[in-house]
């Protein structure tokens, strides 16, 4: 039986991802010499594949694979494998779950919170009119940071920003506690969460219920002023909604590293807007040599019959 690696659902994706393409293969068979690993399209016998790694794979291509027994998404979310809607429901997904992952995360949030509250586009803006203007820092005395989304990788943005001395709140779809930090849960509680909200960072799984979540009817319930950092997917912000938030004034600054189509359009309207800043999809890539290990012990686990690790649920999408 065979591997198969399918990254990118065309030509343009499989060239932005050479980098996995050429170097998953050799570091696999670094750790496992034997594997027969099979790189999209050159599948040859579909009969023979029963594990996929799969990033952004061509919609419907695990149809042809009739002995497939897993899927292992090549990073922690899996939206871009449960968009499919040919995706056999019988078949196992795993997902990355990396310490290293959840780091970069982590140092992106505190950056970008950071950048915000130390004001420092406010500087730059100022040095670019030479303009020398000591008015007084943001300060987050009385202010709260918002993590939206409490999972592996919210919980420790939100702990380490606490251990900062800033003062976070959260909110997830269902009951997490994390000391020291006020823990919203629920859509009925998401209006007192988002009231108390002055940055506002979103974490979320992409999912059917969180699809399009930062949208006008959210921004409006966050105080006048507030800032976005989203990190999570671009499928959970309206563009427009957030353009009109932003020309209102109603929010102040945005720092985005998803968005809904990527690489991002050079005539997008996010590019040369004065209160977005943009990071190419960068706050946390998969590293290799953490994310293949755990691959490959999956892999192991599905060919002895045993208990498959960070199983995704499909009911909840994540």
């Amino acid at each position: 039986m065979a591997i198969a690696l399918i990254i990118g659902r065309d030509q343009l994706d499989q060239k932005r991802f050479d980098y996995f393409l050429q170097n998953i293969p050799q570091q696999l068979h670094q750790l496992q010499p034997n594997l027969d690993i099979r790189i999209y399209p050159e599948i040859g016998d579909c009969n023979d594949i029963n594990f996929v790694i799969a990033w952004r794979a061509p919609l419907g291509i695990f149809q042809k694979f009739p002995k497939l027994q897993c899927i292992a998404s090549l990073g922690a979310g899996v939206d871009h494998l449960l968009s499919d809607p040919h995706l056999p429901k019988s078949i196992p997904i795993v997902r990355i779950v990396d310490p290293a992952m959840r780091m970069e995360i982590t140092q992106y949030v505190i950056a970008t919170t950071l950048f915000f509250i130390k004001r420092f586009d406010v500087w730059a803006d100022n040095q670019k009119q030479k303009y020398w203007n000591k008015s007084p820092p943001f300060n987050l005395l009385d202010k709260k940071v918002g993590i939206m989304g409490l999972g592996f990788l919210g919980n420790q943005a939100a702990e380490t920003l606490h251990s900062l001395g800033i003062k976070v709140i959260g909110w997830s779809q269902s009951p997490k506690k994390i000391p020291g930090i006020c823990c919203y849960h629920g859509s009925d509680q998401l209006k007192h969460f988002l009231a108390e909200t002055t940055v506002l960072v979103c974490l979320l799984p992409l999912t059917p219920d969180t699809q399009n979540i930062l949208n006008a009817d959210l921004f409006s319930q966050l105080p006048q002023g507030a800032y976005l950092i989203n990190l999570a997917r671009g499928g959970h912000l309206v563009e427009t909604d957030l353009l009109n938030a932003l020309d209102s004034g109603k929010l102040s600054g945005v720092y985005l590293d998803v968005f809904n189509q990527e690489p991002l359009p050079s005539n997008h309207p996010f590019w040369t807007h004065p209160k977005i800043k943009i990071t190419p999809h960068v706050a946390a890539v998969t590293n290799l040599s953490s994310a293949l290990p755990q691959i490959l012990d999956n892999y192991h686990r599905m060919l002895q019959g045993q208990n498959l690790l960070n199983l995704v649920n499909l009911q909840k999408g994540y």
